[in-house]
């Protein structure tokens, strides 16, 4: 953090986080944390089921959710963010509920909630390929998206990206550099950076990277990459739409779209656009393109007519 600030003008509100899985940070390294200036802490809780953190290979109990919340709280910390998972296989509809509504009691300002993914190479991914579990239900999983959308809005929440809610004015500010498709420095073993056409990536071995950084690699100006790319316009453009429209209240801006890139939405991509407002699957209004309420559950397919070919 001093090096952070020695080497640039961080603004006094700036958002620093920092995530922890529950039970491992107490109160005094949370204190601690929070002198150095961290002021949004993100935990992986992931669920409230001891039989579910089990499957996922977690170390923290259910219990341990709530007491590192409440340490947070003593600590000071005034802007947590949960992350849950849901479409896990063998979930049930009503353990997701239980889920939703111990996370809701704890009362964090911003919830993260995420389709599981079974990547390649993961025991879980193993254990579906061996019949040991079920797969996800794509349908099961588009309920509890439905039921989290409508107790998290009774609960005073407002979803503003696909996977995304919080309380009024704790959007997560560093994610929506990302989803505004702006510029962003990484530091750090495998931190990916984005600046104009360009992005690129650190070594991810953290001994490789801290020999790379300190070694003797002049005139260098970046030695601890470890490759990148170049974006061209069109793939930028691309890029551009599939990440606004993640945002499921600010969408698209059409005039913003056009004085980036010297070209409309409806020149870029206007047979697509009208085939998906056919769809009932994009709506525009107040020069904004939004994905529609059904939509957000079929955000993949959506994105995939934005991409080049």
């Amino acid at each position: 953090m001093s090096a952070c600030r020695t080497a640039f003008d961080v603004l006094p509100d700036a958002e620093i986080t920092t995530e922890a899985n529950p039970g491992t940070v107490d109160e005094a390294r949370l204190r601690a944390l929070v002198e150095l200036g961290i002021n949004r802490f993100s935990f992986g809780a992931q669920s409230f089921s001891p039989a579910e953190l089990r499957m996922l290979g977690r170390l923290h109990t259910a219990d341990a959710i709530g007491q590192t919340v409440a340490a947070a709280r003593r600590a000071g910390i005034a802007n947590l963010n949960l992350d849950l998972i849901y479409a896990l296989p063998a979930q049930t509809l009503a353990g997701w509920r239980h889920t939703l509504q111990q996370a809701i009691a704890l009362q964090p300002e911003h919830l993260s909630l995420y389709s599981l993914t079974l990547e390649r190479g993961t025991a879980l991914r193993a254990q579906v390929a061996r019949g040991e579990l079920p797969p996800p239900d794509s349908d099961l999983a588009a309920e509890m998206y439905e039921l989290a959308d409508a107790l998290l809005a009774d609960a005073g929440y407002t979803q503003y990206e696909i996977s995304n809610w919080c309380k009024p004015g704790f959007e997560c500010r560093h994610n929506l550099t990302y989803w505004r498709n702006r510029p962003y420095l990484g530091m750090g073993a495998g931190a990916h950076s984005f600046e104009g056409d360009q992005r690129w990536w650190n070594a991810r071995a953290v001994p490789r990277y801290i020999e790379r950084a300190t070694g003797d690699h002049a005139p260098h100006p970046h030695p601890a990459r470890a490759g990148g790319e170049t974006i061209d316009r069109r793939l930028a453009m691309g890029e551009t739409m599939i990440l606004g429209l993640r945002l499921t209240r600010e969408g698209v801006s059409l005039p913003e779209f056009e004085a980036r890139f010297g070209l409309s939405v409806a020149d870029a991509f206007g047979p697509v656009v009208e085939k998906l407002k056919a769809l009932n699957l994009l709506q525009e209004e107040n020069q904004r393109l939004r994905l529609t309420p059904p939509a957000r559950l079929l955000g993949n397919q959506v994105f995939l007519h934005f991409l080049p070919e």
